[in-house]
């Protein structure tokens, strides 16, 4: 992993738009150091939506943002030549190559019980025991060591999912919810799409109108939790004229009625903060029984690396790649590091490449931005795009972006 001095370096340039001692460039610093820690203990963008608008043919070549290292393991259930995961938070790098080792060394219901069950006693042995050899030195020092006096693997028995920046989020959201006397769990038994609107108008919706809600989501700090950074607030609140409750209300409203919560992991994560105990539950593809034996064998084509995308590329050889995931990142970057991105982009894709990424608002967020020659190279899909977003069980973005490389 890249060393902790040089992690904080590259974080405070990702997000630092603003003076440092201005009110922003405060809020933006103190992002920064949240974000080096563990933020999503579970990525909060659907891979079935990704693979499905990127149609990439077997033997691709793809890099993408690892976040939690969900998606970057599920794709390779698409049969990928490899998967290049970055991130700047060295907790997410850890937490995937924990993953690739877990793949190759443990059995499909040991795995499992790790990230899937991911509350059991045994769970830290499997860590520090079975899959510590395994390891490099950097990663296997990471989950020996303490965060707040315990252990890190000790985190897989603790259930897993109510840590990190996103767990904690969620955490005190219950607690909101608790504080206003409202029950979220008849949500997760709802049998039909009907069920689930007639749960969200009558318990879920109304908290949006109470008075600490509406304070507390006014903050721009207050959402650091979701990962977002001032900039991206900013986004989302120019969606709603101004007032982000009404983008909140919104896109809870997706996740809630838009999709079945016998199918959408996303909202046993958000409503119970885990997968369901059974065996039909619904997961990440590369938690699915199904997809163990292609995920185990294929593990060795992930490489996580602890690195900014744009400086990754920039050491790849031309024309190198067929598909770029970039999550919603590019909603931190200003005019400039957003040119150096796609400038990098465009020199490592490949003739028919794929870049597929989200943003907080509903606006492509690249005209007027990119240089229009530069951008002129590629094709923006709206059809894919649109479909995309539609398909996203997340729920919680703006837009999905699909661009075809024109060469």
């Amino acid at each position: 992993m890249t060393p902790v001095t040089d992690v904080a370096g590259q974080l405070d340039a990702a997000v630092s738009q603003n003076p440092r001692f201005h009110v922003t460039g405060i809020q933006e610093r103190l992002f920064a150091r949240l974000f080096a820690g563990l933020v999503y203990a579970q990525i909060w963008e659907d891979p079935v939506a990704d693979m499905t608008a990127l149609a990439l043919p077997a033997g691709a070549d793809m890099i993408c943002i690892a976040s939690g290292g969900c998606n970057a393991m599920s794709y390779l259930t698409a049969d990928p030549a490899s998967v290049t995961a970055v991130d700047l938070s060295p907790a997410h790098i850890a937490l995937l190559r924990l993953k690739v080792a877990a793949a190759q060394h443990l059995d499909q219901a040991a795995f499992y019980d790790l990230f899937g069950r991911a509350n059991l006693p045994g769970n830290p042995a499997l860590v520090l025991d079975q899959l510590a050899p395994h390891l490099d030195a950097q990663t296997r020092d990471y989950w020996a060591g303490r965060h707040l006096g315990r252990k890190r693997a000790g985190m897989f028995a603790r259930n897993l999912y109510r840590h990190g920046i996103l767990g904690r989020f969620i955490g005190a959201v219950h607690l909101l919810a608790r504080l206003a006397r409202k029950d979220l769990r008849p949500l997760l038994s709802a049998q039909n799409l009907d069920a689930q609107r007639q749960f969200h108008a009558a318990v879920i919706d109304p908290l949006f109108d109470t008075r600490i809600v509406r304070v507390l989501a006014r903050q721009r700090t207050s959402l650091f939790g979701l990962g977002i950074p001032p900039a991206q607030y900013d986004k989302l609140a120019a969606d709603g004229g101004g007032d982000v409750i009404d983008v909140l209300r919104e896109r809870t409203r997706r996740l809630v009625c838009d999709f079945s919560v016998q199918d959408n992991y996303f909202v046993w994560q958000a409503f119970h903060r885990g997968y369901a105990d059974r065996p039909d539950a619904a997961v990440p593809p590369y938690l699915a029984r199904q997809h163990f034996p292609d995920i185990a064998a294929r593990a060795d084509r992930v490489r996580a690396l602890n690195q900014s995308l744009t400086d990754h590329l920039a050491t790849r050889e031309k024309a190198a790649l067929d598909a770029y995931v970039l999550l919603d990142a590019q909603d931190w970057m200003n005019d400039a590091q957003l040119t150096a991105l796609w400038t990098q982009i465009t020199r490592t894709a490949r003739p028919g490449a794929r870049v597929l990424f989200r943003t907080g608002g509903h606006a492509d967020i690249l005209p007027g931005r990119v240089p229009a020659d530069l951008l002129a190279r590629w094709h923006y899909d709206a059809p894919a795009s649109a479909l995309a977003f539609a398909q996203d069980r997340s729920a919680i973005y703006g837009g999905v972006h699909l661009y075809r490389f024109a060469g």
